[in-house]
């Protein structure tokens, strides 16, 4: 069977002889001798079984074969010069990847990235969002370069810490508090703020049972704000459709919680940029102040 494959080496002496009209000029252009652009011409004719360059004027001039490969020749040869160009620009990029809690995963984090994309339109960003134990686990195995996670004040020092304030809500329309054992809206097990909830519940001798789990926080909000029962999260997520319960016996016994940052060692310029945009957003969000304007570049 006939090898179909062209080789891309041939395929250039060809075009080379077929633009430029001469074995001659046709081996300055590649940079080869005379005789090899000929000899490779020969091989190409030779595996297409026809006659590529017609040899018998002055100049050398495409037979009806050869003008008709001369325009896939030249196809190919744009598609790889694009490929390889395309690979080298990609190469010289580089990519950022960030972990984030799903609270942070759209708004207001999407700003921050439009703006890093303005200044830095040669990185690509890959964002994931979920829970903080699954997204430390990720920055362990380097497969996260900055990380924003919820843990317990002071668990895992990083680049900034931020406090967390978590209190208990319930619906402000259809109340859940009252109801015995308390029903609970949680995240899945391993979930930061389920812990947390199940353990200031026993220490407190409530009884409680779980009726209601979803990974996703506006579910979480909405269950709460449609009376499927209560939960504990960050202060600053309660809506108009909740109820903060601040008795005694809902405000005592819930351990404190920070938001820290966390980046992997030696990054490029490009990701402590991104790592301080990423703390200055968290000044706004945790309500530490407004980040300033001029916020400068590589800060962190």
């Amino acid at each position: 069977m006939q090898d179909a494959r062209l080789d891309p080496v041939l395929l250039q002496s060809f075009v080379a002889v077929a633009e430029s009209g001469s074995f001659t000029r046709a081996a300055q252009r590649v940079h080869l001798t005379q005789s090899t652009v000929s000899q490779q011409v020969r091989r190409l004719e030779d595996q297409l079984g026809c006659v590529l360059l017609d040899r018998s004027g002055r100049y050398v001039s495409t037979t009806p074969e050869g003008e008709r490969l001369l325009g896939y020749a030249r196809r190919l040869q744009q598609l790889m010069a694009e490929a390889v160009g395309q690979l080298r620009q990609s190469a010289g990029q580089g990519e950022i990847r960030i972990g984030v809690p799903e609270d942070f995963a759209a708004r207001p984090l999407t700003p921050v990235l439009a703006g890093f994309a303005d200044d830095w339109p040669g990185m690509r960003l890959e964002v994931t969002s979920g829970m903080s134990h699954e997204l430390w686990q990720r920055f362990q195995d380097r497969e996260l370069d900055l990380v924003l996670v919820k843990q317990r004040v002071g668990q895992a020092p990083g680049l900034a810490s931020w406090p967390e304030p978590l209190c208990w809500i319930d619906s402000r329309g259809r109340p859940a508090v009252a109801r015995d054992p308390v029903p609970l809206v949680a995240f899945p097990v391993g979930g930061l703020y389920r812990g947390e909830m199940t353990h200031a519940l026993d220490a407190g001798g409530r009884r409680w049972r779980v009726a209601f789990v979803s990974a996703s926080l506006a579910s979480i909000l909405a269950a709460v704000a449609d009376g499927l029962g209560v939960t504990l999260l960050p202060r600053r997520l309660a809506t108009a459709q909740h109820q903060v319960l601040e008795d005694d016996g809902w405000s005592a016994a819930v351990p404190d919680v920070e938001l820290s940052l966390h980046a992997q060692p030696d990054l490029p310029a490009a990701a402590r940029d991104m790592a301080a945009r990423l703390a200055a957003l968290c000044e706004t969000v945790m309500g530490a102040g407004e980040p300033p304007a001029d916020q400068p570049k590589n800060s962190l």
